[in-house]
């Protein structure tokens, strides 16, 4: 019988994915592919990931770019630190490496962003190094594989040390892509399709017809929280005003319509109002509804509320903001924005600003 990382390397070779990423040895665009692939499905990532190399074709490029050209190509992708992390490493690359991306997986998990996983990743796909992964589709295969009673997360150890005895030596980094591959399209969550498994006949729950059953759950996962959250579109003489994000904080770095949490028994004018004024100390009159946005993140999800507003009084100051800026309603796609944004720029009356 042929081993099992024969058997997954010819179902690999026959059937792999035809991704851009996967035409070059280039550690610099394997690595920019595994983080954007963190959190993000493989179709959303490639048109992102082609847009990325075209404007940043190097490291170095990456590391004299500004935080808002970085921003806004990964607009859209969420999870934005990945990107401020990849700019960060990208620096420490330069400063320490003399822009050469270390083949060792000890030292590239000195680099900012980079971890267990992306390390191994990059060294044994771009470098042939001898690293097997562990992300939720090996996961997922090797606990159904093995019938691992233990929660997916415990059975991590278990996990590692069947991998690194089954790990092709000759082609490590197609090992990896071809068992997260196989997760992605066949041993899925719900529904796998067995039958089509090149590695069915070492799996031991496929045998015992308790496929079902694996990986084991572990605790429930709390309910995440809801906010709804009202935002004032703030006219000037025919411009728009626009607050930076803190850099350190949820999506920062990114521009939006100033707002906040609605607290219990306040409406959502008397919401905008206070916001506006405990953020940038001026005072507005709120007009009427423009759309609600919903809007789900990893940690919680908003419902988001916006009404066009009038600037009255006050000076503008950044008292949770780094930045401000009044700008035309056409030139949101100067700006990187968060996602529910987005979905307000379309029902924006541009002609309310001349009025």
């Amino acid at each position: 019988m042929k081993s099992f990382d024969v058997h997954i390397l010819n179902w690999y070779d026959k059937n792999k994915l035809l991704l851009p990423w996967r035409k070059s040895k280039d550690p610099y665009k394997i690595w920019v592919s595994e983080i954007m692939l963190q959190q993000t499905q493989v179709q959303t990532v490639v048109p992102f990931y082609n847009k990325w190399i075209k404007s940043f074709p190097t490291l170095k490029s990456v590391a004299h770019a500004s935080d808002q050209k970085i921003f806004k190509h990964w607009e859209g992708l969420g999870y934005y630190k990945r990107a401020e992390h990849l700019r960060l490493a990208c620096i420490q690359l330069l400063e320490n490496y003399n822009g050469v991306i270390p083949k060792s997986k000890k030292e590239l998990m000195l680099l900012k962003g980079i971890g267990e996983y992306t390390s191994s990743a990059i060294s044994s796909i771009a470098f042939n190094k001898i690293h097997p992964v562990i992300d939720g589709n090996v996961r997922r295969i090797i606990s159904r594989l093995l019938c691992l009673s233990t929660s997916v997360l415990k059975s991590d150890k278990k996990i590692m040390i069947f991998l690194k005895t089954v790990i092709n030596k000759k082609r490590p980094g197609d090992f990896n892509q071809a068992i997260m591959e196989l997760g992605q399209k066949i041993c899925r969550p719900q529904n796998p399709e067995c039958q089509l498994c090149p590695i069915a006949t070492f799996c031991q729950s496929y045998k015992m017809d308790c496929v079902s059953e694996y990986p084991k759950k572990g605790k429930k996962k709390k309910k995440i929280p809801h906010y709804n959250i009202g935002v004032g579109i703030i006219w000037h003489k025919g411009s728009i005003l626009i607050t930076k994000r803190k850099k350190n904080g949820l999506l920062g770095g990114l521009w939006e319509f100033p707002g906040g949490k609605i607290y219990k028994n306040e409406s959502i004018e008397e919401c905008i109002k206070r916001e506006i004024k405990e953020e940038l100390s001026i005072e507005v009159d709120v007009a009427d509804f423009i759309t609600k946005v919903n809007h789900r993140y990893s940690h919680f999800s908003i419902t988001l509320y916006a009404h066009n507003c009038y600037y009255k009084k006050g000076k503008i100051k950044c008292n949770s903001a780094d930045d401000w800026k009044w700008i035309s309603p056409g030139a949101f796609d100067s700006y990187p924005f968060p996602k529910a944004n987005h979905y307000i720029f379309p029902k924006i009356n541009h002609s309310i600003g001349a009025a």
